[in-house]
């Protein structure tokens, strides 16, 4: 494209319906003007003959109809009323007719139906075959690529008709990189020095670790991968790993977080570094697996009993997963705590291409630890007094000291007690590293003002790019976007005076209650949404022009999607 996209769109210019249930699912969500792609043979099916269309969109689209089952061709023709373009082509016919002339059998050639639609979009749209045969050649190997790129090419040499609008190829600039949110947080680990990573498979945290899995070879790299029996061990898997000096995280979504909540007390409490990578999705329970939401802030920075310092990290967009994920690591080993990175499943899944120069390497530093003991063998005061609240380290196994270390509360060098002087200055000593990482935390890192106004928007995490976006249609509406969620930024002096509006996707509001709470000053509206699919640039815009004429409630539900 021109300009990087940041925001999702509600109406697509061209829908591919490669089967019945996404012509008749995905009515009116096609522009006026635009094109649907689609495979002739399915018009002979009913609404109610699509096994994988929900009873909700057929019952609707009966009540629509105004007959119990109408059939895909009443429903292409609402697709021609509204303005869009119909184009025919047989997908599975055009894969026979091909793997004849290529002499493959049609079973193997209707493997391909994928490359065919999406070569015969963009052969409809006027974009060049050449960048297509690279993307395949990225994709498949050996005659797997061959029979896909002659498909393509097969395509190609088709005569069709060019649409009203077109693709151009704006140029290819070399060195750019592909990634989804969660290959971007798991190199970002790499980069940050990562050593040992610990996982149990679930949804959509999963990626994250697979591909670490796939790519722990990489130049420079040198981290173990293991996959644990649940989320308990998963935890303190890594709590162990990094007592040993490894940087080490775990990562994980909803449910398994839940049960994590006390090896990240363990490691609270015997200050070790952890890095909790957290891909949140609908809940509660097993909730919206393959959903997205943001309904964990509350739950990252206050789950577990008792009261720990925490680090809570969120990350807006993939290039932010990159930077954060080294972020965390650094600060997990500055500050010898739980640093929580906060993504969730629309970034994880997600892709986006970027300057290979934007993936930097960050120097980050500002670890405490002992040199080893040249002479004699002893305990040291693994909790020694300091004023920034952080205590010299030493890895177990380091030659000439050592320290006990217990779940209980303990003295300077690790013992159980419960003196109450000693249990006053520990708790003390732990939390004081929230005010320093406070202190000593760039700005930058904690949030920004991207542009300041009367009214303004606060958001966190993937709102960003649609928030983004959105100011280019509301002049004189503000937005700062929050990075570092816990400690809680002293963001109070910028609401000053001003009509706040949060944007989130949970159910609550989760945000303008922190908001609200750290800085006392009352957000005038929250638009949410929380039934697990992203909220789009339209949306965004209707809402925050529906606030600005006074004719939205406090809390306004935003509730689109399919």
């Amino acid at each position: 494209s021109r300009k990087p996209v940041e925001a999702f769109r509600e109406r697509v210019e061209m829908l591919v319906a490669l089967d019945g249930e996404t012509l008749a699912r995905h009515l009116d969500q096609v522009r006026p003007g635009g094109a649907l792609l689609y495979d002739p043979k399915v018009l002979d099916l009913t609404v109610h003959k699509l096994p994988m269309l929900d009873h909700r969109v057929a019952d609707a689209l009966s009540e629509r109809f105004g007959k119990l089952d109408p059939s895909l061709k009443e429903i292409l023709q609402a697709y021609v009323e509204a303005g869009v373009q119909p184009l025919p082509y047989p997908f599975e016919e055009v894969a026979d007719r091909i793997g004849a002339e290529l002499g493959v059998p049609s079973l193997q050639a209707r493997r391909t139906l994928n490359t065919i639609a999406v070569a015969a979009s963009l052969h409809f749209l006027g974009f060049p075959l050449e960048p297509l045969l690279e993307a395949l050649a990225l994709q498949f190997k050996g005659k797997v690529l061959e029979l896909n790129q002659k498909v393509a090419e097969a395509v190609y040499r088709e005569e069709v008709p060019r649409l009203p609008f077109q693709l151009p190829l704006n140029g290819y600039e070399p060195g750019r990189v592909y990634l989804t949110g969660a290959q971007a947080a798991a190199l970002g680990k790499l980069a940050g020095g990562l050593r040992f990573q610990t996982y149990y498979p679930i949804s959509p945290a999963t990626d994250e670790s697979t591909y670490l899995e796939a790519h722990s070879a990489f130049q420079g790299a040198d981290v173990a991968v293991v996959q644990t029996e649940d989320e308990i061990a998963a935890v303190t898997m890594a709590v162990g790993a990094a007592l040993t000096g490894a940087k080490a995280a775990t990562a994980t979504s909803g449910p398994g977080f839940s049960l994590m909540a006390e090896g990240m007390g363990f490691a609270g409490m015997i200050e070790a570094p952890l890095v909790v990578t957290l891909y949140q999705r609908g809940g509660p329970s097993t909730g919206l697996p393959t959903r997205t939401e943001q309904g964990d802030l509350m739950f990252a920075i206050r789950g577990g009993h008792g009261e720990y310092p925490r680090l809570v990290l969120a990350s807006g967009d993939i290039l932010d997963a990159f930077l954060d994920a080294q972020k965390a690591l650094a600060w997990a080993w500055r500050y010898q705590t739980v640093v929580v990175h906060l993504l969730d499943k629309f970034l994880a899944s997600m892709a986006q291409s970027l300057p290979k120069e934007a993936l930097k390497v960050l120097s980050l530093d500002g670890e405490k630890r002992l040199t080893p003991r040249k002479e004699g063998f002893g305990p040291y005061e693994r909790y020694a007094p300091s004023e920034d609240g952080i205590s010299p380290f030493i890895p177990i196994g380091t030659p000439g000291g050592f320290y006990w270390m217990t779940s209980d509360e303990h003295d300077l060098e690790g013992h159980i007690t419960e003196d109450i002087p000693l249990r006053e200055y520990q708790m003390e000593k732990r939390m004081q590293k929230l005010k320093t990482a406070q202190e000593e935390i760039p700005l930058e890192d904690q949030y920004t003002l991207y542009r300041d106004g009367e009214v303004l928007v606060l958001g966190w995490g993937t709102v960003k790019g649609t928030l983004l976006e959105a100011l280019d249609h509301l002049p004189g509406v503000g937005y700062l976007h929050l990075r570092l969620l816990w400690p809680f930024p002293e963001i109070g002096p910028l609401l000053e005076g001003k009509r706040l509006i949060t944007v989130e996707h949970n159910y609550s509001g989760q945000l303008a209650d922190l908001v609200q709470q750290e800085t006392l000053k009352r957000v005038h509206h929250r638009i949410v949404k929380y039934n697990g699919r992203p909220i789009t640039l339209d949306e965004a815009v209707e809402a925050l022009e529906q606030v600005l004429a006074g004719r939205a409630p406090e809390r306004l539900v935003l509730r689109r999607g399919v």
